[in-house]
């Protein structure tokens, strides 16, 4: 650690990533939803067969996969700054951390494999 005029650096700087992290995730999953909504208004799928005929389409699900790992993305960089702030004891803090990651990188295998076996 460098002492700079009585502040102490760590070299981490996570303030401005996880800043546009947030705002960039935050924005891509609006316009996601935006589409999805004019996507279902406009099908008004009334059973399963009728919703796995929306997914038919490669483009949607690669944007549906992108909205979860932009979900999972945002998720990770609230839960760590939360788990940052109120938990004290370090290596607490790094094992809820490191469930928290491997739990979201399940949720993304798991949305991997939900959208690419309705096919």
């Amino acid at each position: 650690m460098v002492k700079q005029s009585g502040r102490i650096t760590t070299g981490a700087h996570y303030g401005l990533i996880d800043w546009l992290a947030q705002r960039v995730t935050a924005v891509f999953m609006v316009v996601y939803i935006v589409l999805f909504v004019v996507v279902v208004v406009s099908t008004v799928p009334q059973d399963y067969a009728a919703w796995v005929a929306i997914f038919d389409f490669q483009w949607m699900r690669i944007a549906s996969f992108l909205f979860f790992m932009a979900l999972f993305w945002h998720a990770w960089v609230g839960v760590r700054n939360v788990l940052m702030d109120y938990v004290k004891p370090v290596a607490v803090r790094l094992g809820m951390q490191v469930l928290v990651i491997v739990s979201l990188l399940i949720y993304l295998i798991w949305t991997a494999e939900i959208l690419w076996s309705l096919m």
